[in-house]
C-alpha cells in the first residue's frame, strides 16, 4: 500500500478554495491576514495595515478573481485600473495572490506536523523554513513578481 500525504490546510470553513489540486480552507481572519501579506509582499500595497474595506475587496478578489462592487478606495483603484493590473510582465495578480496565501498556508502545515522549521533571517529580514536536516526549503528561494510600479496610494 502507497503511503499518501494529507497536504490540505484548514484552519476553518469560511472560504474553501482549490489551488493546484490542493484544497484549503480558511476561517475569515486567517484568509484575510494572509490575502493582506500577499498584497504587501507583491507590491501592490504600501504596508500590511489595511482598513477592513480593503481587506475584504482584496479577499474577494483573492477567493473570486475579482471585485463586483468595491468598498474602498483600494478596490475602486484594481477595478479603475484592472487591464494594467491583473498582468504584469506574463503574471497574473491573482495567480500570485492565490500561490502566495497558499504557500503560506501550506508552509504553516507542513511546521506544524514536523516536517519544517522556522528560523528567522537577519539578512532577510523574513522566516526562512528549513527541513529538519537545516537545509533551507528551496519554495522559499523561489522569486515573487512585483507590482510596486503600480502599487495603490492612499
Amino acid at each position: 500500500m502507497q503511503r499518501v500525504d494529507v497536504e490540505n490546510y484548514s484552519s476553518g470553513d469560511d472560504i474553501v478554495v482549490e489551488f493546484l489540486r490542493l484544497r484549503f480552507s480558511f476561517n475569515a481572519a486567517d484568509f484575510a491576514q494572509r490575502v493582506s501579506a500577499a498584497a504587501f509582499k507583491l507590491g501592490i500595497v504600501q504596508d500590511n495595515e489595511l482598513d477592513d474595506e480593503e481587506t475584504e475587496d482584496l479577499v474577494e478578489l483573492t477567493a473570486d478573481g475579482l471585485i463586483e462592487e468595491p468598498r474602498s478606495e483600494l478596490g475602486r483603484y484594481l477595478v479603475r485600473h484592472w487591464e494594467r493590473l491583473s498582468l504584469v510582465d506574463g503574471e497574473s495578480l491573482v495567480y500570485w495572490l492565490r500561490k502566495l496565501v497558499f504557500r503560506g498556508a501550506w508552509l504553516d502545515h507542513r511546521v506544524k506536523d514536523g516536517r519544517l522549521d522556522v528560523a528567522w533571517d537577519d539578512s532577510a529580514s523574513d522566516f526562512a523554513y528549513l527541513e529538519p536536516g537545516g537545509a533551507r526549503a528551496l519554495l522559499e528561494l523561489a522569486p515573487t513578481p512585483s507590482w510596486h510600479e503600480l502599487q495603490f496610494r492612499r
